[in-house]
């Protein structure tokens, strides 16, 4: 059941991804949205679940708040030593790099969304195994949020340079993520604790990308009101999601 129930989440990224593919005319407004849904998502779903799951404190810090700081950091980390290494190998905008950005980024971030997606499966299959209305339950809140997975993982790969067949093939890698993860609850199950703690991470590598690179990059060469209102209405999107799952 579970398996066939992470088959919507495969549809609606899917339908995600496909959204974002065209309207590439509006590129801006594309970026705008992406960064509010991002946004939400880290702040409304991602954290709120990783405090609830993680539990313990850190030198009274809770755990998932630790990671979550983290893995911003280590997201910062990584794009620095990506761009020194770029620097190294010549300034300018060359055959590997777009508009001054590194396409292993855009691969690098998406396979995170894939990872969180798998994540998401696993969810699904973990609320099964508790009982069929809970399962229903958190199906329906992955499904729903996973337009924005997918909105967002050809938006984050096409966005640093990556052929439109790279973004594709990331799509779909993360359409199926979250069959693959409810598939593998038939064989085992995650701790609830380690659960909280990946949110965590995951959610500080979201909160920099959006806040970092996206919604810098939408507001470039097009400091629209527009791209502010798709931005806020990326975040109500999520929070209708939320409220209406929850």
């Amino acid at each position: 059941m579970a398996v066939f129930v992470a088959l919507g989440a495969f549809l609606m990224t899917l339908a995600g991804g496909w959204t974002a593919l065209r309207v590439t005319d509006r590129r801006h407004l594309v970026l705008g949205l992406a960064g509010g849904l991002m946004l939400g998502v880290v702040g409304l779903d991602l954290l709120p679940e990783a405090l609830d799951a993680a539990g313990e404190e850190v030198f009274g810090v809770p755990a998932a708040l630790l990671l979550f700081v983290t893995g911003f950091l280590l997201a910062h980390l990584v794009e620095r030593l990506l761009a020194v290494r770029q620097a190294a190998h010549g300034a300018g905008t060359g055959a590997g790099e777009h508009n001054g950005r590194t396409p292993q980024v855009g691969l690098t971030a998406a396979a995170a969304m894939v990872g969180h997606s798998a994540m998401d499966g696993v969810a699904i299959g973990a609320a099964f195994q508790v009982g069929g209305g809970m399962g229903l339950a958190v199906a329906l809140a992955v499904i729903a949020h996973d337009f924005a997975d997918g909105f967002n993982t050809y938006t984050i790969t096409s966005l640093y340079g990556n052929a439109r067949r790279k973004a594709l093939a990331m799509l779909f890698a993360d359409a199926a993520a979250p069959v693959v993860g409810a598939a593998s609850t038939l064989l085992f199950t995650i701790p609830e604790q380690a659960l909280g703690c990946y949110l965590g991470l995951f959610g500080g590598v979201l909160l920099y990308l959006a806040a970092a690179e996206i919604l810098p990059e939408a507001h470039h060469d097009h400091p629209a009101r527009s791209t502010v209102l798709c931005t806020v209405a990326g975040v109500a999107f999520i929070w209708l999601v939320v409220g209406v799952s929850g």
